[in-house]
């Protein structure tokens, strides 16, 4: 049987039952002379006050989860290309692309051409 969570409902419910059983069981033993009713649910109510603030103070002494930190991703280089050959390419398109284009095209020229009026 796996363990659980103790559920706090159940619990006092329980307990409340349970008292009222014994209660009724020492009525019939013994005859108790007790001040007014109002005195047994303020008793009550002061135990129920302190259940809960054990279970309140019980409760934050957890420790928080220590946060998960994720490593970044590396990034992948695409195409399945070696390193080298993604370099060079990273390299060409980091070039000036009108020093290129006089480079492959050496006859044309460069100068712009003027409008005639």
């Amino acid at each position: 049987m796996k363990p659980h969570r103790t559920d706090g409902v159940s619990l006092s419910f329980g307990l409340i039952f349970l008292l009222i059983a014994l209660w009724w069981a020492l009525s019939r033993v013994v005859t108790l002379h007790l001040p007014a009713v109002g005195w047994v649910v303020a008793g009550g109510l002061i135990a129920f006050g302190v259940i809960g603030l054990l279970g309140a103070i019980r409760s934050g002494r957890r420790p928080a989860p220590a946060p998960v930190v994720e490593r970044p991703a590396e990034p992948e280089i695409p195409g399945d290309l070696p390193p080298e050959m993604h370099a060079s390419i990273v390299r060409e398109l980091l070039e000036e692309p009108g020093e290129r284009f006089r480079q492959e095209h050496p006859d044309l020229t460069t100068e712009p051409t003027q409008k005639k009026d």
